[in-house]
């Protein structure tokens, strides 16, 4: 307890300092640096660098426009796979801010362990700790909070929000707890007028029918994710096709997590398996949208 008290107070405070100490630019100031994305690209590990294939970050990135000196909300950033990538890259003047579900959208999924929902009540303090020992000198600041509890400091902050494979838990349970109406609400509010809203998500074919659609099986319709981004009142800019694969066709059964790297239905089928490795990581819609000026 002698060790924890004074490590959670320093990350407090960082989290503090990092709400508060936000620059008040203009979105359009921002330049994305290349080379620089590169260089932090480069520094990732072994096993992250074996996915760039897959999930194209360099191009994903830079079609949204993140830039070195931007203060970048991710949503549901996890173990910091593109966390990583973004606190070197957005650099000693920028800020990542990382958001999780709310508190009671974990019990929803029902296979979550009790132990393991409660200990996500500590999770801003806990992801901020983890994050920050990614930093090193000159990185991005670090901090944390939980869809629906956004500090009232960070209104008006945000130059992007990306939401990367996380639409389609917070559509799935809209209807239990208004979820995604609220991580949409947070991001309009955290947003400076013309920031960038970036989605990555698992493309359903547009012609599945609307119940498989909901996001239970992980996939959405591109036209819906436009379709309910334009009603929480963002501009939609463009698309782009980095992220297309165009042998992922799943049937209205299929869940996302067949394929690499989960391959859940194949663990026990060697034939299955290599059918799914086949296939690859899944067809992704790469969306670009802008709150209002």
């Amino acid at each position: 307890m002698k060790v924890y008290l004074p490590i959670l107070a320093s990350v407090l405070l960082l989290g503090c300092s990092t709400y508060n100490d936000v620059r008040d630019t203009n979105t359009e100031n921002f330049r994305v640096d290349n080379s620089k994305l590169t260089r932090a690209l480069s520094q990732q590990d072994e096993e992250t660098q074996a996915r760039y294939g897959a999930r194209h970050p360099q191009e994903t990135l830079a079609f949204f426009g993140i830039a070195p000196g931007m203060t970048v909300i991710e949503a549901l950033p996890g173990g910091g796979w593109y966390s990583k990538v973004l606190i070197p890259y957005l650099g000693q003047d920028g800020r990542l801010v990382g958001v999780d579900y709310a508190q009671a959208m974990w019990p929803l999924f029902g296979f979550f362990p009790p132990e393991q929902i409660e200990k996500k009540k500590t999770w801003t303090a806990d992801w901020t700790a983890e994050a920050t020992g990614w930093r090193n000198e000159g990185d991005a600041l670090v901090a944390a909070f939980k869809f629906g509890d956004m500090p009232a400091t960070m209104s008006g902050k945000a130059d992007a929000v990306l939401f990367i494979r996380a639409l389609h838990n917070l559509s799935r349970f809209e209807s239990k707890g208004g979820y995604l109406s609220v991580a949409l609400n947070d991001a309009m509010r955290t947003l400076k007028p013309g920031g960038i809203v970036g989605v990555v998500q698992h493309r359903a074919p547009a012609d599945a029918p609307a119940a498989s659609v909901s996001g239970d099986r992980g996939y959405l319709k591109q036209a819906d994710v436009i379709s309910f981004m334009k009603k929480a009142g963002f501009e939609y800019v463009g698309a782009s096709e980095v992220n297309a694969n165009a042998k992922d066709v799943p049937g209205v059964k299929e869940i996302v997590w067949r394929l690499p790297p989960s391959m859940v239905t194949s663990r026990e089928d060697a034939s299955l398996r290599e059918k799914m490795q086949g296939i690859g990581e899944s067809d992704r819609m790469t969306l670009k949208f802008r709150k209002p000026k």
